[in-house]
């Protein structure tokens, strides 16, 4: 029998498309620069980082029976994942993230991830069927869940007997997908990783620090909450609990897509190792500030 995962990322699993270049762009700008294809997808990107320190995560998603999804398949394998329970569509494409970086930060971006949402529940059977979990025996780890899962798939999660048992780590995919989380606003077993602009879009509000987000999220019931700035405080918060506030490194951005699903699986990993709330925080500001200076593999 094969050994039980450390954790289950749910969600995107696909192929990052990124152009990159040391110049400063607008709209418009035809720049020279590099253009990566490389394994990506928030729920993909935290099970990189999560391999990196040295846990075994399970992939929970849609990929299709194409060269692409093969590929992807062999290269998260050969990283330590495990992908046998990934859902593989006869009739759905891989799917795939396009994105463009300038000096000035991220200019745009795509996320076609049509075939995951397509998929919907089809993605959890491992955690209906025995394979992993079952309603009478509900898994019990940790798992990572990606704001590429559709509304309909985030509320039943958030309520469904599979995951009752659950530590649930819940990251958006971006601001425009933030909403899609608010099942788990008020969730106490739910861990929450926005940033200020995500934090303000379900508070339906602005905040003018981490600090004041992270409590106003952990107030409504939230079981934890991190909230990140760019190179400003990041700040964590528990519902009846502390507030706790650090400062990034000050680091050269070299890249930026991945950021935040880097600083997640290395809060998730800290804490696996026995770190503190403030330490585990800070330990995540360092892993994501060396992510994008680009001192980490990518």
């Amino acid at each position: 029998m094969a050994a039980t995962p450390d954790i289950l990322c749910i969600g995107a699993v696909l192929w990052d498309v990124i152009g990159r270049s040391a110049s400063t762009m607008r709209l418009g700008s035809d720049v020279p620069g590099r253009i990566t294809r490389i394994p990506g997808g928030v729920a993909m990107n935290i099970a990189m980082t999560l391999t990196r320190f040295g846990l075994r995560p399970a992939l929970l998603s849609a990929v299709g029976r194409d060269v692409e999804g093969d590929a992807l398949l062999a290269e998260a394998e050969a990283m330590g994942m495990d992908v046998g329970h990934v859902y593989r569509s006869d009739d759905l494409p891989t799917d795939c993230y396009m994105a463009i970086e300038g000096a000035n930060g991220l200019i745009a971006a795509i996320a076609d991830a049509h075939s995951l949402e397509r998929a919907g529940a089809k993605i959890l059977a491992a955690l209906e069927n025995g394979a992993l979990a079952s309603v009478d025996a509900p898994w019990i780890g940790s798992v990572a869940l990606d704001g590429n899962l559709t509304e309909e798939l985030l509320r039943d999660i958030a309520t469904s007997a599979l995951f009752a048992a659950a530590d649930i780590r819940v990251a958006p995919a971006s601001p425009g997908k933030a909403q899609r989380l608010q099942p788990f606003v008020g969730h106490p077993r739910a861990t929450l990783y926005v940033n200020l602009e995500e934090a303000g879009l379900l508070c339906h509000c602005s905040f003018d620090s981490s600090a004041d987000a992270a409590r106003a999220l952990a107030e409504r019931g939230t079981g934890r909450v991190l909230v990140t700035d760019g190179g400003r405080d990041a700040s964590a918060a528990k519902a009846g609990g502390a507030c706790h506030t650090a400062t990034p490194p000050e680091v050269l951005v070299t890249r930026v897509t991945g950021a935040g699903d880097t600083f997640m699986a290395a809060h998730i990993a800290a804490e696996r190792r026995g770190a503190g709330d403030r330490d585990a925080l800070e330990q995540a500001l360092r892993a994501a500030a060396a992510f994008v200076s680009g001192d980490t593999p990518q």
